[in-house]
């Protein structure tokens, strides 16, 4: 057994280790009360402690390529050791020999499920009314299903039906103590967590929240809509995704849009069902500017405003780089999404329709989305031959779609069997080659050195 509190620092927990009273005594000023509901609303409205998310994704993915001389040059510097490491598949993304630096993803996600198990085990015996503890309680296990959504499909292997019992997961922590043991649970244990926290939510979630940090119903049917796409349990995801898009179903229409100053803030934006953000925002500053890869980039043409509005020439970057980067979180001011979305609801049911041989079904709902995402003086409908090129025109959606928002990597994970999307990636960096074949080790991320040297029962990923 050791100590949870070794996983991610307790800077910013100190305000759990007490329970809600020392909660009070840090920030009363006559507004709360010792062990009422209501302190409980007040810590899941802490916006930066359950919207914030990962970003080794972005950098493993085939959406990036970092070809130009100076960057590689400026990512040598060993603070960004865990860029470089990750975009070139390292088996240490996080060596001892750089142990200053911490795997923030990991650190994050073990923070926010900590802080959920505190509500969830503090509520029941909290004064209030029960169906505020219900909600509140709903809440915080959809920010837990999120975290270990997250964890599992970044540190353990793909899900495989035939496998996943034995296939190593992550920690599954579901009570509030410190003092824990950290031996990873399967994949299949792991998933069935996921899903078992987010049916027991959906009861008492609302229909609607003021703001899409916080989980509502569209929410837990989003994620559980992503969660059963990642099981390839096609038929469940496309229900759930169709139980998301009846209470949400608003698409921001960029087919008009000359610029993004009209574009939602993302607290508001109709088309996020929860949001959740990068952990690293502003990634258009060099070095760690991303640039788009060729095969992304050919996926692109010049009428589609994910292309025109959100990338830019390497110019606006630095003036020793070449070709096109992603600047979205510079334009529009804000970090990228990565949480549940109308658009991938719509999205999850094209490929679920797909895949069960109803191709021009499936090329409705891709449709339907580029109509407000392509310019409406150049739109014309795709159209499919078989069920096979509608998948993959489903598949290219969803990367024009959601390219640096990490489910490019998750769904390289999952395709990467399927030989409709088998590939070979090769990249080269700082003049050594680097492949990542559809049978390599390097799809499930390396779990960092110093947490399995602190902790030997936390087996590391081979």
């Amino acid at each position: 057994m050791k100590k949870i509190a070794i996983l991610f620092s307790l800077v910013n927990l100190g305000l759990f280790t007490g329970g809600c009273e020392s909660f009070v005594d840090i920030k009363t000023q006559g507004s709360l009360v010792p062990k009422d509901v209501t302190n409980y609303r007040y810590l899941l409205n802490n916006t930066s402690a359950y919207e914030t998310g990962i970003i080794l994704g972005d950098l493993a993915s085939d959406d990036i390529a970092i070809v130009d001389a100076a960057q590689q040059t400026s990512l040598l510097n060993i603070s960004y050791s865990y860029y470089k490491n990750t975009y070139t598949w390292q088996d240490d993304i996080f060596p001892l020999s750089t142990s200053y630096e911490n795997d923030t993803d990991w650190n994050t996600m073990y923070a926010r499920i900590f802080r959920t198990n505190t509500i969830i085990s503090e509520l029941p015996t909290s004064n209030g009314p029960e169906t505020d503890k219900a909600k509140l309680t709903a809440e915080a296990l959809v920010h837990r299903a999120d975290a270990y959504l997250t964890l599992v499909n970044q540190y353990g292997k793909p899900y495989n039906a035939t496998t996943a019992s034995s296939d190593l997961g992550v920690p599954l922590l579901l009570t509030q103590t410190f003092s824990q043991s950290l031996n990873r649970a399967s994949v299949e244990t792991v998933y069935q967590q996921i899903l078992t926290d987010l049916k027991q939510a959906l009861p008492n979630l609302l229909a609607t929240q003021q703001y899409n940090t916080l989980p509502s119903k569209p929410s837990a049917y989003g994620l559980l809509a992503r969660t059963y796409l990642y099981m390839s349990n096609y038929k469940m995801a496309e229900a759930y995704a169709d139980s998301a898009l009846a209470l949400r179903s608003t698409l921001n229409n960029m087919a008009t849009m000359t610029a993004t100053s009209t574009f939602p803030k993302r607290i508001n934006d109709p088309e996020i069902l929860l949001s959740k953000i990068a952990s690293y925002g502003t990634s258009a500053y060099t070095p760690t500017a991303m640039r788009l890869s060729d095969d992304l980039l050919s996926l692109f043409d010049a009428n589609d405003q994910r292309y025109n509005l959100f990338t830019v020439p390497a110019s606006r970057v630095s003036s020793t780089y070449t070709g096109r980067y992603f600047y979205r979180e510079i334009i529009t001011g804000e970090n990228r999404n990565l949480g549940p979305s109308v658009p991938e609801m719509m999205l999850i049911k094209a490929e679920s329709l797909a895949r069960n041989g109803q191709a021009t079904q499936a090329m409705t709902w891709v449709n339907n989305l580029r109509k407000n995402r392509v310019l409406s003086t150049a739109y014309t409908p795709l159209t499919a031959t078989s069920n096979d090129d509608a998948l993959v025109k489903v598949i290219n959606e969803r990367r024009r779609e959601f390219c640096f928002r990490m489910l490019r990597w998750w769904d390289m994970r999952r395709l990467k069997s399927e030989p409709l999307f088998q590939k070979t990636i090769t990249r080269t960096f700082n003049g050594v080659t680097y492949t990542l074949a559809p049978d390599s080790k390097r799809y499930v991320l390396p779990i960092a050195q110093y947490l399995t040297k602190m902790n030997p029962e936390l087996v590391s990923n081979p």
